[in-house]
């Protein structure tokens, strides 16, 4: 069993920033926004979920991401990321949700990267270090430090 360690939103763009609870629909956070709504804001996109562990991990490396910064809006922690892949069902606290797609890098993530290389965190190049979407299936408001569990 993970956390939620930290729960992200903006007005749109990044880095988003933490709040202390949030209510989740089927769009997902209310209250947060994406600039660019080519790219964002559709149902299989209602939810960015990142991996602290992999947030630390590029830290190590000398990057000076945190979360957040990427544009996730969970940051788990506790989970062996390389499971949560499309098509997991997950609970964060008491919402559920459904893991779509990885998400693709955005050069607006390059300044987190101390070479500006914002491709470390692309699935298909680094497997089990990527963003991932999901979509709602059933809302409810959630906190720091609630479960999320693999169901």
């Amino acid at each position: 069993m993970g956390r939620i360690h930290q729960i992200n939103t903006s007005k749109g763009g990044v880095p988003k920033l933490p709040v202390t609870q949030a209510l989740v629909g089927e769009r997902g956070i209310v209250g947060d926004e994406q600039a660019d709504l080519v790219h964002h804001g559709r149902p299989e996109q209602a939810l960015c979920l990142f991996s602290l562990e992999v947030i630390e991990k590029m830290r190590s490396e000398g990057h000076p991401i945190e979360p957040g910064s990427a544009g996730e809006n969970i940051t788990v922690a506790g989970l062996d990321w390389s499971t949560v892949v499309p098509g997991t069902s997950m609970t964060l606290g008491p919402v559920r949700i459904e893991i779509t797609h990885y998400a693709t890098p955005c050069a607006k993530n390059a300044r987190w990267f101390s070479d500006g290389g914002f491709n470390r965190m692309h699935a298909s190049k680094h497997p089990g270090e990527s963003r991932v979407y999901a979509r709602v299936i059933s809302g409810g408001e959630i906190a720091p430090d609630d479960p999320v569990l693999i169901v």
